[in-house]
């Protein structure tokens, strides 16, 4: 059962953004252009299931908040949640802005081609974390976010990168460099049979 809870306004002196955005996130979030103290609004979402979080990220987001933070891990009862933490200035126009969608797998091949499908829409990758299953291990958890305003992003092409080897990855990644290909989030995800995997995730601009 998720868990939605309106933190409120916090304020920020000499702050024009969040501070923080979501693990493995792209950029900060911006908000706008805010005067040298600034006020923002935020909710907590809290969840077991990425198909329940993903529907109230879409709520949040058209109520005018954007992802600001989000990770997985482990509770104090021993489960595993996946924690969002959505933003928006006070103030703000409340109507959506972007918008979210959420992959999950424990299978590379599966994440890369359906981020290569979501970019095909125009989303970009802005964060991911990992999320446990009932078998042990853990899914990697993408977020993919769309801007519905203003002018869009470049698609993008992703490549993922997958190993327990660092001598791998450093060689894997090396070529996907020359190749165009710039970092925006790594996670290192253990598996249902003990071990851990590197996850890296590249993305380079299509023109």
């Amino acid at each position: 059962m998720i868990r939605l809870v309106a933190i409120g306004t916090v304020l920020l002196c000499l702050a024009g953004v969040v501070p923080s955005l979501a693990q493995g996130s792209r950029a900060t979030a911006d908000l706008g252009s805010p005067p040298e103290e600034t006020a923002f609004d935020y909710l907590l979402l809290a969840t077991k299931k990425t198909s329940t979080l993903e529907k109230e990220m879409a709520e949040a987001a058209e109520a005018g908040y954007r992802l600001a933070y989000m990770m997985g891990g482990e509770t104090a009862f021993g489960g595993n949640e996946i924690v969002a933490v959505m933003a928006r200035a006070e103030g703000a126009e409340p109507h959506a802005l972007f918008e979210y969608k959420l992959l999950a797998t424990n299978k590379t091949s599966t994440m890369q081609k359906e981020m290569r499908e979501a970019a095909e829409a125009g989303y970009v990758h802005s964060a991911q974390s990992v999320a446990g299953t009932s078998f042990g291990g853990r899914e990697v958890l993408v977020i993919m976010e769309r801007e519905l305003d203003g002018e869009p992003l470049p698609r993008a092409e992703y490549l993922l990168l997958s190993t327990t080897k660092t001598s791998t990855m450093q060689k894997e990644l090396r070529e996907a460099g020359q190749a165009g290909f710039s970092i925006v989030g790594m996670t290192v995800a253990k598996t249902a049979f003990g071990g851990a995997e590197t996850v890296a995730i590249l993305e380079r601009s299509i023109r």
